[in-house]
């Protein structure tokens, strides 16, 4: 790489040759100046970013001290499996690995991250697919809808159950913690749907 991949400026004794951490690109000085922790790549010291990768690593770190930590302490909901007309009564929440959604109540369940498909929030007074809605569908390829800032209300998610064909469903309704509130349950959807968009927006990084 003899060329700044942003600037075309050459590379010589002067100006300097230098490498983003996170997307392994050669920049010069100017281009790559900024340094930003990387917590996902395991660099807790700031480092080396070029300013396209440094703004989503700014995104990643506030995520990282604000919103993980609602998600990871859970929240109630009234939760519908596929087709089921009667919701069950479960705690959901992040694991701590940051790799699976964990829900419990009368029964059990753990679903990968790495096999949701979609996810969609949804807004009091709005079916799913309205336009007052945030869906993010195929997280590794569609462009996100969004519209209007009504208050999301529950959560619907699509996902692969490794072993059999097709998607599987369910559907989260924000429900009542201990104190009758339900601030936790809007705070985990508002968390989740940061996550989302942040696992959309760098898919590519």
């Amino acid at each position: 790489c003899s060329r700044c991949m942003q600037c075309d400026a050459k590379f010589d004794f002067i100006t300097r040759k230098h490498h983003c951490r996170r997307c392994g690109k050669c920049f010069c000085d100017r281009c790559c100046s900024q340094k930003v922790p990387l917590r996902r790549m395991c660099f807790v010291d700031p480092v080396r970013q070029c300013a396209e990768c440094a703004l989503v690593s700014l995104r990643e770190a506030e995520f990282y001290d604000k919103q993980l930590k609602v998600l990871q302490s859970g929240a109630t909901f009234f939760v519908t499996f596929g087709n089921s007309e009667k919701p069950e009564t479960m705690v959901c929440r992040l694991s701590n690995n940051q790799r699976c959604l964990v829900l419990d109540g009368n029964s059990h369940y753990e679903i990968e991250i790495a096999h949701i498909s979609t996810v969609q929030t949804l807004t009091e007074g709005f079916a799913p697919g309205e336009k007052d809605s945030h869906t993010y569908t195929t997280l590794l390829g569609s462009q996100p809808t969004s519209g209007g800032n009504a208050r999301a209300a529950g959560m619907f998610l699509q996902y692969m159950v490794p072993g059999s064909e097709g998607a599987a469903q369910l559907k989260l309704m924000a429900g009542e913690d201990a104190n009758a509130s339900k601030r936790p349950a809007a705070a985990w959807l508002a968390a989740m749907h940061k996550a989302a968009k942040l696992l959309y927006e760098s898919r590519d990084q």
